[in-house]
């Protein structure tokens, strides 16, 4: 049977991940923390630690595989274009605007499916720590478990 502390426990696992916006690896840190000194009080706490650590290290994982696919389109397009800014000392500086490069709008693009990326995941911890609250497992969508 579940106790309130428990789902208090499991809840603020899942909100500690918010402590990223305060601590740098806060999202990391806060969670490890209340999972490593919880775990062993029930299996519901250490099922919900393992759950919001995976789908951290998840999230870190596929902004890397994004962020990645994303640099090599802004770097062509900056190495390529180069003619849009003209440059002759500081009293004669222009910006010649013509046609975006198709690699802009695909880099445009996936930088959006990573600010759309960003929202769904704030929007996952919280249904996580609801859940939690409730007294329910909740499983992240798209998690690789790396710990099980």
């Amino acid at each position: 049977m579940l106790d309130n502390h428990q789902r208090n426990i499991a809840t603020f696992i899942h909100l500690s991940t918010f402590s990223r916006f305060i601590i740098p690896l806060g999202n990391f840190i806060g969670p490890i923390i209340l999972w490593v000194t919880n775990k062993e009080k029930s299996e519901f706490i250490d099922t919900h630690g393992k759950q919001a650590i995976n789908f951290q290290i998840s999230i870190l994982l596929y902004a890397i595989i994004v962020g990645t696919l994303t640099i090599p389109f802004f770097i062509f397009k900056i190495f390529n274009g180069l003619d849009f800014i003209d440059f002759n000392g500081f009293h004669d500086f222009h910006i010649n605007i013509g046609e975006p490069s198709p690699l802009l709008y695909i880099g445009g693009t996936l930088g959006a499916f990573a600010i759309i990326g960003f929202i769904l995941e704030l929007v996952f911890i919280v249904i996580a720590s609801l859940k939690a609250r409730d007294g329910e497992i909740y499983h992240y969508p798209l998690t690789i478990n790396f710990l099980k």
